[in-house]
């Protein structure tokens, strides 16, 4: 399965999206993991968050992660998105979806 076309995330709505949002190879292979696992409304809700960055790439919510100069992470039900933010180049680039456990932000 191609996470990228389930997110809807390449193809954005001429005018609509300021910023550009990519996923990660890494991204990819969590997704991939949790295919089996994840809900279909969890999915949902994933898909709708990571559509949202385009327009907003820091929604109300979002926390910096420390000591990463452009790295975000949101909250999705018991999921976590942790991305980059390029405002140079309007990009948002996921790096990695997990299920919030103490591992979930270590680098």
């Amino acid at each position: 399965m191609n996470w990228r076309n389930q997110l809807g995330v390449e193809k954005g709505a001429p005018g609509r999206s300021v910023y550009r949002v990519e996923i990660s190879p890494a991204a990819d292979r969590d997704l991939e993991r949790l295919k089996g696992r994840i809900r279909m409304h969890d999915f949902e809700r994933l898909r709708n968050a990571v559509r949202s960055l385009a327009e907003n790439p820091r929604p109300q919510g979002v926390r910096k992660i420390r000591g990463a100069e452009k790295a975000y992470r949101i909250r999705v039900g018991n999921y976590r998105a942790v991305y980059d933010v390029y405002d140079s180049d309007n990009l948002v680039l996921i790096l990695q979806v997990a299920r919030r456990s103490e591992t979930t932000y270590r680098q």
